[in-house]
């Protein structure tokens, strides 16, 4: 206060205030776009260094998503096929993710998830016993829940899962019509609890 007059303090500049924005606009836009292109390889080492400034941005507003995992260069498809023994011997048999059965879309993306992320964890059946053994503690609990859903929905008494790696065909192999083998590696066989198989 100078002289009894009360100074109200001074409003920011329309200029400076646009220049500010400007700058939180580019660099939300900026974290976005550097997002996509850091995600896992083939991406740059280039691009995952741009992503450091960009990490609390991202990670606070969930916009670290995969990206890649759609496109541009997808992979194998992967799902979980299983059979069921009923208490009756009689046996029941299907898929997850499962197209004609998972409704709404929404419960197949998710079920189509569960098995992208156990494929994600399983080594393939060529790999050394040892890596198979180590990653085995990985993916054996989600396994197991998924067997037990599956046991819980259907009344089964067993449950057999296998990975399947859908192949992938290649543009000519397409254009042929041809295609390959899926690769198929066995999760193993699982009994009700407190059941033994």
């Amino acid at each position: 206060m100078i002289h009894g007059v009360e100074h109200a303090p001074r409003p920011l500049r329309p200029g400076l205030a646009r220049v500010l924005l400007s700058i939180v606009i580019i660099g939300y836009l900026a974290g976005v776009i550097v997002a996509p292109l850091s995600g896992p390889p083939p991406a740059s080492d280039l691009s995952r260094v741009l992503l450091q400034p960009f990490r609390p941005l991202l990670g606070g507003l969930y916009l670290s998503h995969g990206y890649r995992f759609f496109a541009p260069n997808p992979g194998p498809g992967h799902s979980i096929r299983w059979t069921i023994t009923l208490p009756d011997g009689s046996s029941r048999s299907g898929a997850i993710p499962d197209a004609r059965v998972d409704r709404p879309r929404l419960l197949y993306h998710r079920r189509f998830m569960v098995a992208e992320k156990i494929a994600g964890l399983v080594p393939p059946p060529d790999a050394p016993s040892e890596v198979r053994a180590s990653a085995r503690a990985e993916w054996l609990p989600l396994v197991k829940g998924v067997a037990d859903n599956l046991l819980r929905a259907h009344g089964g008494e067993r449950v057999t899962l296998e990975m399947v790696e859908h192949y992938l065909p290649g543009p000519d192999e397409v254009v042929e019509g041809r295609g390959g083998p899926d690769l198929v590696t066995p999760l193993g066989t699982f009994a009700r609890r407190g059941r033994l198989p």
